[in-house]
């Protein structure tokens, strides 16, 4: 059950931190700033940024696209990635595989 795979809120929690991290180091390799990013995906307010980077919050995955081209990272790419964190669940259904090299 999925219940049972997400074991708690704190795994949650951490998974998007860890996300968070993952974005910002994308994000500071190709030297941009948050705001820098914010235009580049098409927000108002860079704020949105930092709140993601802090794993306060998650892309919606209608913004995929839009991220992955200002990181200048393959939109497939981007997007697995997002699930690896987001929904750790599905993403061993589909790349089982990768949960081995990843463990």
């Amino acid at each position: 059950m999925y219940a049972q795979y997400v074991r708690s809120a704190d795994h949650a929690r951490q998974l998007r931190q860890d996300a968070g991290r993952w974005l910002r180091s994308c994000r500071e390799a190709r030297a941009m700033t948050q705001r820098d990013l914010a235009e580049r995906v098409g927000l108002r307010y860079y704020t949105f940024i930092s709140q993601i980077e802090g794993g306060h919050g998650r892309i919606p995955p209608d913004q995929y696209e839009a991220w992955a081209i200002a990181l200048d990272i393959e939109p497939r790419d981007f997007a697995k990635s997002m699930l690896r964190y987001y929904d750790p669940f599905t993403f061993r259904l589909l790349f089982p595989e990768e949960m081995a090299v990843s463990a």
